[in-house]
């Protein structure tokens, strides 16, 4: 069947949260309230622009997006709750797209927050079998089982493949983990801002070969959210336009027969990956060499490894000597995870894709002035959830032209905000706050108290 014409759509407003540690001090309502108003202050636009809503977690009951959107205010619009594991974000940026390029909506607002437990991710329904069993089945019958967090061992054999298969060394996805720290002192909204040596990555405790704790996420509390808008939409806003982001091509994939076929790398979803990045690429018109910025998924540096292979950024069975020829970074061939990547910002997983989204966001706008990338036209983005779906995104400026490099003051002048949020994370004022909910089709009894929380927290 021929692919059917897609509207264009864009990426007019992002905002985030910053990322914490899951202790349980901030609720759900506040990360997904804060994220929610920031993009929509960024896009400058009310909740009654909004034609669909779309919430993004994966730990919470039934209707929470619901919970969260009311405080923006009841507007009867359809609000849809997604839950499609660590690509839940992306997924819901997918579905959004998908809404505006059908003719659906012209405006729709996707919001993804999570509240976490401390730890490793854990089952909460062990009454049934879990959508991963198949998966852990085959590991321990291709690798076995240790006492390693399940989602340790799975992508660390996947890493231990290839290092058997390429000749990757221990050291290389210590090298990874590295980047990514040292890259995470200039995004403000991140978990971590720690610089180490790669002794320090390589030195610190064992999870599972050749994985140290540094090379793994940590569990996040955290939100971030879009406004997704119509060529007509943007057309009636003239003054927006070059702060408009293109989603040029992007696929949304699930996995291949080879998940199974006994290759530790495979059962990582390698097919699905490798399908979303040729069908996103070819609709965008680009090929790996184009990328100058990429947020892919580093759950664990071993997972980054696979996906520079996957998503073609190296030669095949290659990704350890890109990684070991300084490509991953400033002054290499793409830099991968400005924002810090997983590893350090954090993994609050509803809202992972959306604030991969918003970093690439800032960076072709020209915002992110404290990490930007030089000659930076196109962007991509990688989001993966095992079970599983990936998400591949294709992003480019609505002008089409490389990024410039905007000062704060300028950018603060632009949003009129009066400061630059892709370098600095701040609250809102009640001003604001009024600015973008509904303005009569509100109740008070749906916010409660989550401003008065929020503005506490800044």
């Amino acid at each position: 069947m021929a692919p059917k014409q897609k509207k264009p759509c864009y990426v007019l407003g992002v905002g985030m949260t910053k990322f914490i540690k899951p202790r349980g001090k901030v609720d759900y309502t506040e990360l997904g309230f804060e994220a929610g108003v920031k993009a929509m202050l960024d896009a400058q636009i009310s909740y009654d622009d909004v034609e669909q809503g779309i919430a993004c977690y994966c730990y919470g009951d039934s209707t929470c997006g619901q919970r969260v959107f009311y405080q923006f205010g009841m507007t009867q619009i359809p609000i849809y709750n997604v839950n499609n594991n660590c690509s839940t974000g992306s997924t819901g940026l997918a579905m959004g797209r998908n809404f505006i390029s059908s003719g659906a909506a012209d405006c729709v607002l996707i919001v993804g927050f999570e509240k976490m437990q401390a730890g490793s991710l854990q089952s909460h329904f062990n009454d049934r079998e879990s959508p991963l069993g198949t998966t852990y089945k085959m590991m321990a019958t291709t690798r076995g089982v240790t006492k390693a967090p399940g989602a340790a061992q799975m992508f660390g054999n996947a890493g231990r493949e290839y290092m058997e298969k390429y000749g990757a060394k221990p050291e290389d996805f210590a090298e990874i983990a590295r980047i990514n720290h040292a890259h995470s002192v200039n995004n403000p909204y991140s978990q971590f801002q720690d610089v180490y040596t790669l002794d320090q990555i390589m030195q610190s405790p064992k999870v599972h070969e050749p994985l140290t704790k540094l090379q793994c996420c940590p569990t996040s509390d955290g939100g971030a959210a879009a406004v997704l808008v119509s060529q007509e939409f943007l057309d009636a806003r003239p003054h927006l336009k070059d702060q408009a982001i293109f989603i040029a091509g992007q696929c949304m994939a699930t996995d291949a027969p080879s998940l199974f076929s006994k290759s530790s790398i495979d059962l990582m979803g390698r097919e699905m990956t490798q399908h979303a990045a040729r069908v996103a690429m070819k609709e965008a018109g680009v090929k790996p060499s184009d990328f100058a910025v990429c947020e892919l998924h580093d759950c664990f540096s071993a997972n980054e490894m696979i996906l520079i292979d996957a998503l073609g950024l190296s030669e095949p069975g290659k990704a350890h000597e890109f990684v070991r020829g300084g490509n991953i970074t400033y002054g290499g061939k793409v830099v991968i995870n400005p924002s810090g990547g997983l590893i350090s910002k954090g993994h609050p997983l509803g809202a992972t894709g959306i604030a991969q989204c918003a970093e690439l966001v800032w960076h072709l706008r020209g915002w992110a002035n404290n990490r930007n990338v030089p000659h930076t036209k196109y962007a991509l983005q990688h989001n993966l959830g095992l079970g599983g779906a990936a998400v591949v995104t294709v992003y480019k400026r609505a002008d089409g032209k490389e990024a410039p490099v905007i000062d704060s003051a300028t950018v603060g002048k632009l949003n009129k905000l009066g400061y630059n949020p892709a370098v600095e994370a701040k609250g809102f004022t009640a001003e604001q706050v009024k600015a973008v909910r509904s303005k009569d089709k509100v109740n008070e009894w749906a916010l409660q108290d989550t401003l008065t929380k929020v503005e506490a927290r800044f």
